[in-house]
């Protein structure tokens, strides 16, 4: 697990759903950020039946839907040498690292017939879902025309199967799976109490994710929380 404080970078990697609707992690076929984002915007949208009836002086807020959450945000690429690289990056081109990201997110799968779907990881924002917009802006160049810096805005939508549609207007459910960054403070029965309304659950908790003592949580630190059989 990271140490509280340790820099981590955004991560895109492709994913693969089973029959059941749960995910399998492919780390061969992943993106990491040069730069993080300065900033990201999540949002969550539930859609109600407003429409009135013939007569009908007002009209209710009736519950139609819960929509996918978005995760929209920026990233740059520099090709200056200015920002420090990984060993393996320094004789990449602007344009390589664009394909690379290409080849996660947007690639289309010729067997599925549409987009792969990917995990997004950085800090407390994890997201399983698909591309829905990609915009690559170039602001820097060689002389050969060759990029050496740009932009690139993306737009993910969340994916969830129709186990989690039916709980999705329920996001505390203990049926739901969790993924939790301990923080000052923390305790593993307080988390189980918040996640499962039950502290008793703790040893279950630290079983699954290896703990050697339940008593040494550390800021940082991100713990799984499965749902409850």
């Amino acid at each position: 697990m990271p140490d509280s404080g340790a820099k981590s970078q955004l991560t895109i990697t492709r994913a693969e759903i089973a029959a059941d609707g749960s995910m399998t992690i492919d780390r061969t076929k992943s993106f990491t950020a040069m730069l993080n984002p300065s900033e990201f915007k999540h949002k969550r949208e539930i859609r109600y039946n407003t429409r009135a009836t013939l007569g009908q002086v007002g009209s209710d807020t009736r519950f139609s839907a819960v929509q996918p959450d978005t995760v929209t945000f920026s990233i740059l690429l520099d090709g200056t040498g200015v920002v420090p690289v990984a060993p393996a990056d320094r004789r990449k081109e602007v344009a390589d690292h664009v394909k690379a990201l290409n080849d996660v997110v947007y690639k289309y799968d010729g067997e599925d017939h549409e987009p792969d779907h990917v995990r997004l990881l950085w800090g407390t924002l994890i997201l399983y879902g698909r591309l829905q917009s990609m915009a690559v802006q170039y602001t820097l160049f060689k002389p050969s025309g060759d990029p050496l810096r740009a932009k690139i805005d993306l737009e993910f939508v969340g994916f969830m199967s129709s186990k989690e549609a039916e709980l999705a207007a329920n996001r505390s459910s203990p049926d739901l799976s969790h993924l939790v960054e301990v923080r000052e403070g923390d305790t593993l029965p307080l988390l189980c109490n918040r996640i499962y309304g039950d502290p008793a659950y703790y040893p279950e908790v630290a079983r699954h994710n290896k703990l050697d003592s339940f008593r040494q949580l550390k800021p940082g630190d991100r713990l799984h929380f499965p749902p409850l059989e």
